[in-house]
């Protein structure tokens, strides 16, 4: 089995995309998933050993469901183009995320659409030692692998409680918190694939460390 063998299925899910076409291809389903979820136990195993505050997640716990919720999403497919994980999975913090699927892939981290009581913990944060979590945005190497912080939805204003003159407001106006690096298929297909999603692991650790302690402290 290999990711190869991952895309195919995909391609043939996203062209027959009914319930009947996968109840008559369950075991192929079955073998593309465990192999996946095969695989997702090896990262938690190799990203327990570079970050000593790693929360084990096996395979299957990170592993999210192919189906989409159609009851709250019925104009969606019934079923998703992608496989999509999240190791370092703990309550109440970010995770690592892991999208593999025909149309994207990604891997991503931090908080996005943050509840307010998080949101808030976040601004607190960057009002409190926001030159902290600049450094951590402007340094080089964050910036060639993220390319800085995920374009989202930010206030007009400044949020309530802080000046527009903040030297943070750039930040401050935020409504999410997360980084992105794309992925091809071709990258995924290579013998070195754990070995690069740990180094951009390694990378985001500081990002995703100082977002975790201001949502927990």
């Amino acid at each position: 089995m290999s990711f190869n063998k991952l895309f195919s299925f995909l391609r043939e899910l996203n062209k027959n995309n009914h319930k009947e076409w996968m109840d008559s291809h369950r075991k192929e389903y079955h073998e593309v998933r465990d192999f996946y979820i095969d695989w997702l136990n090896q990262m938690d195993i190799k990203l327990s050993k570079v970050d000593p505050d790693y929360s084990p997640t096996t395979g299957k716990q990170a592993l999210n469901r192919i189906n989409n919720n159609l009851l709250f999403h019925p104009n969606k497919p019934v079923y998703k183009d992608h496989f999509g994980a999240g190791l370092d999975k703990e309550k109440g913090k970010g995770d690592f995320y892991i999208h593999i699927g025909i149309n994207e892939s990604f891997v991503a981290g931090g908080i996005y659409k943050p509840k307010k009581e998080t949101l808030d913990s976040i601004r607190a944060a960057i009002d409190y030692n926001g030159e902290e979590f600049k450094r951590i945005l402007n340094k080089k190497s964050f910036q060639n692998t993220f390319g800085g912080l995920m374009d989202a939805e930010q206030l007009k204003t400044s949020p309530k409680g802080y000046s527009k003159d903040h030297e943070h407001i750039d930040l401050l106006r935020n409504k999410s918190f997360a980084v992105v690096h794309t992925l091809t298929q071709k990258e995924i297909m290579k013998d070195d694939f754990q070995e690069k999603l740990v180094k951009i692991y390694k990378e985001m650790l500081p990002f995703r460390s100082y977002l975790n302690k201001a949502i927990t402290v």
